[in-house]
């Protein structure tokens, strides 16, 4: 009997676990890389050097939204927000990026994470853009 008693107990608080766990999970879903560091250790993720000869920063992480300024090959930037925006059945990730020396006012904006190399330091970053040359 002690052990029709254990076998009930058991049911009983494992029954709902497992209708739970075959609820319909249909609700769609993407695959999200998450950045190096916790984004509320530090105000930017990484950053990023431009790897394409020349790119345009765009007002909003969506093609075809205004271009608010332009990059070369070898510009270092700071990265401070990621966004994985759907187009169709795939996903593009997307990256905000601003300027890296303070003292410079250049346009901050949104780019394809496909046109940067993206590092944790900025020492990495610099050493990477020098590499690639003028």
């Amino acid at each position: 009997m002690k052990k029709f008693g254990s076998i009930v107990l058991f049911l009983m608080v494992s029954a709902p676990a497992f209708l739970i766990s075959g609820c319909d999970r249909s609700s769609r879903s993407f695959l999200v890389t998450p950045p190096a560091t916790h984004p509320l250790a530090r105000n930017y993720i990484g950053f990023g050097v431009v790897n394409t000869s020349f790119t345009h920063l765009l007002s909003e992480p969506a093609n075809g939204a205004a271009s608010v300024g332009h990059l070369r090959r070898g510009a270092v930037l700071r990265i401070a927000e990621r966004r994985q925006v759907p187009i169709g059945t795939s996903v593009q990730s997307w990256v905000f990026a601003e300027e890296n020396d303070p003292d410079v006012t250049a346009p901050r904006g949104w780019l394809l994470e496909d046109a940067l190399e993206i590092f944790d330091r900025e020492e990495r970053a610099i050493t990477a853009s020098r590499a690639m040359g003028p």
